[in-house]
């Protein structure tokens, strides 16, 4: 099959109402949606995690791919990239995400032709049901929901979800400038959901080094399962590993390093930032044979979504929920989307390739967001709007 047609089109993807983070107030994600079309019609669907790969493939790749035979992925990474090393070197992160969104596209469009989902192409499932976490942090308002402003209502939150959806796994942000208050969060719903739940929390290297001292022994005490980027580098994340036997994650896939220095004890990824799904499973290769454990982070469509799910039905290494802001969508670009945890599961797509459907309306409507408005602002402060929030924040 040749390669006829590649697009890639940005999007805005917005959370029902925006939580509060580290750097101010996040209201939603501005990926970019891939469709490499072959000379048959079919056509793959790909994401990449920023907007900015969008001209880098319909101007720079997509002319190099035309043409090409799309089963020929080793091919079309050797046209794309520049010798690996190189790219790195540079450290062209959106030239590699780019290529890895169109990867994961011929990934897709090889499922579709063969009429089997994309684990079998990885060699099978070793599970069926996948694990993700449900998320809560503070929010501000959204056009249709109120957020959750106190500690005290998002344990209510959290309540809410275990009874309606079983949800016994959760993740939260826990970076407010005065860490006492997301103490008290973590606090409150361990108590209110007892020893059962799991609590994993993401501070987004929101602290210093002696803050994070402080707030390593009460965590502890509260069984918090995993703390993600708890400090602003790797050495302070080693020289914290003194204080407690907390395990720590990151986003920083270095895993030379992470053995070198034995933290982190797992890595929170994305096959797009590897370059592709390929790439990717060698490097969850390689954290099995240094026993550090990998698993997907949020804030993807359903396209990347349908992606970690057969991904983690196919490597059975990758143990841990993955992260999951499923709940927090209004809507979603694919038609069986959002996906919806029930009992912290959701079931690996079982259609060809990944299993999803582009929704061309949605899509649409997420596009012209872009368009009129600009790509999402991660980085908004309310409290002091124009202005960038500095780390470390205590």
């Amino acid at each position: 099959m040749k390669i006829r047609r590649i697009q890639a089109t940005p999007i805005n993807y917005r959370l029902e109402a925006p939580y509060v983070w580290v750097f101010g107030e996040l209201d939603g994600f501005s990926p970019t949606i891939v469709e490499v079309e072959t000379e048959d019609g079919l056509v793959g669907l790909g994401e990449a995690p920023t907007p900015a790969a969008a001209a880098i493939i319909n101007d720079v790749l997509a002319p190099r791919l035309a043409g090409r035979d799309a089963f020929d992925i080793a091919g079309a990474e050797h046209v794309c990239l520049p010798f690996w090393t190189g790219v790195q070197s540079i450290n062209d992160r959106i030239r590699i995400m780019a290529f890895g969104a169109i990867e994961m596209a011929l990934w897709d469009l090889r499922g579709k032709a063969w009429k089997q989902p994309l684990y079998q192409l990885l060699g099978g499932a070793v599970r069926k049901q996948i694990p993700f976490t449900d998320y809560f942090s503070l929010r501000g308002d959204g056009a249709k929901v109120k957020g959750e402003k106190t500690p005290e209502a998002v344990a209510d939150y959290c309540v809410e979800l275990n009874e309606r959806h079983g949800t016994t796994y959760f993740e939260g942000k826990f970076s407010t400038q005065d860490p006492k208050v997301s103490l008290k969060m973590v606090e409150l719903i361990r108590n209110k959901l007892g020893d059962h739940a799991m609590i994993r929390i993401d501070s987004n290297q929101a602290y210093s080094l002696a803050t994070a001292r402080q707030l390593a022994r009460p965590l502890e005490e509260f069984g918090v399962r995993n703390w993600e980027d708890p400090v602003a580098t790797i050495e302070e994340m080693r020289e914290l590993r003194r204080h407690t036997s907390i395990p720590f994650s990151t986003h920083n896939i270095d895993i030379a390093r992470a053995m070198e220095l034995k933290v982190p004890d797992a890595f929170v990824g994305n096959p797009t930032t590897h370059g592709g799904i390929g790439r990717m499973l060698r490097f969850v290769g390689a954290c099995e044979h240094a026993g550090i454990d990998y698993w997907c982070y949020s804030g993807d469509t359903g396209i990347g979504s349908a992606c970690y799910l057969h991904l983690c039905a196919a490597l059975g290494w990758i143990r841990e929920p993955n992260q999951s802001l499923f709940r927090m969508w209004p809507m979603d670009v694919i038609e069986e989307g959002p996906f919806s945890p029930k009992n912290n599961v959701v079931p690996v797509p079982e259609g060809h390739g990944l299993g999803v459907t582009l929704s061309r309306e949605r899509l649409a409507a997420c596009h012209r967001d872009f368009v009129e408005n600009g790509p999402c602002n991660k980085y908004h402060d309310p409290e002091k709007p124009g202005t960038y929030r500095r780390l470390p924040l205590n």
